[in-house]
């Protein structure tokens, strides 16, 4: 019977936000493994007792991005851990954003500012500026020029605690036609889903967000679909990788841009896509028999 820990992030008194980690360990009891959640950050843990550790909802981790992928790297050093630690460790930073655009992908215009650069901010559109590490839309906001002093102000309390900000243009389609996430597993597609917009005008950045809102089953056209496997055909050294989301969005020419892909550990919204639970079971499992 393989043994696999499903990693997740210890949330102290409060109940868990993964809606699917127990109906995840349970199916995969239920397929013969032994199966249990684990704390990434649990010092009594012992990795090298599994056959595979299965990154799933370490939604703390982009605070601690460099403590998480040490704790990947130690991991992947004593057994087989999923996804792959060099891809997790590429994914961690969104600046992968400009390795895609660089293989040709279709991505969403970014520029980077990090500790010490000058705030150059558009003066002619709407834009967003988020961290290059984050997850739920935390530290992310979207302006008007007219709002530069407050971007400013976001971009220096980000630099001050050490964050690298990103600075994209916000795409109006994005209040029309939503987010749309479509998901991969064991290298097919899974299912797809589509939320609405996240970021509401005069939002402050450090306010707490719906990081899923309006979430609801979607049918990816063949475009979507298309910029989705070019986007993961670039991503580097992917052999074993097992989960997948590529987040799209239009751009200006009504055609899908990646805005995120997510290989770290992305929701997999099977309580959303129940039917979607045995194939996930199945490749999990077989992916623990691998090692």
């Amino acid at each position: 019977m393989p043994r696999i820990a499903l990693a997740t992030y210890d949330p102290g008194t409060e109940p868990s936000k993964d809606r699917d980690l127990p109906v995840l360990v349970e199916a995969l009891r239920a397929a013969g493994a032994v199966a249990e959640a684990r704390h990434w950050d649990d010092p009594g843990a012992d990795w090298g007792g599994y056959d595979l550790v299965l990154i799933r909802s370490t939604w703390d981790y982009s605070w601690r991005a460099e403590e998480f992928c040490a704790w990947v790297d130690r991991v992947g050093e004593v057994t087989r851990i999923a996804n792959p630690a060099g891809v997790v460790r590429w994914n961690t930073d969104k600046r992968y954003l400009g390795d895609l655009a660089a293989a040709g992908v279709p991505t969403v215009p970014t520029a980077y500012l990090a500790p010490g650069d000058a705030a150059d901010l558009p003066a002619g559109h709407e834009y967003v500026i988020k961290p290059t590490s984050g997850a739920g839309a935390r530290f992310a906001a979207r302006y008007t020029p007219a709002e530069h002093d407050t971007a400013v102000r976001q971009l220096a309390r980000m630099h001050a605690e050490g964050f690298t900000a990103m600075v994209q243009p916000y795409l109006r389609s994005i209040d029309v036609s939503g987010e749309r996430a479509l998901q991969f597993v064991g290298g097919r597609l899974l299912h797809a889903s589509r939320k609405g917009a996240v970021l509401a005008p005069g939002t402050p950045y450090d306010a707490d967000k719906v990081a899923h809102p309006d979430l609801r089953r979607w049918q990816p056209t063949d475009a979507e679909l298309a910029v989705a496997e070019r986007a993961l055909a670039a991503v580097p050294d992917a052999s074993g990788l097992l989960y997948a989301r590529v987040d799209l969005v239009d751009g200006d020419d009504g055609q899908p841009r990646v805005m995120e892909l997510e290989l770290v550990e992305p929701n997999l919204f099977l309580f959303l896509h129940p039917d979607s639970l045995p194939h996930v079971t199945r490749e999990v499992v077989a992916a623990a028999e691998r090692y």
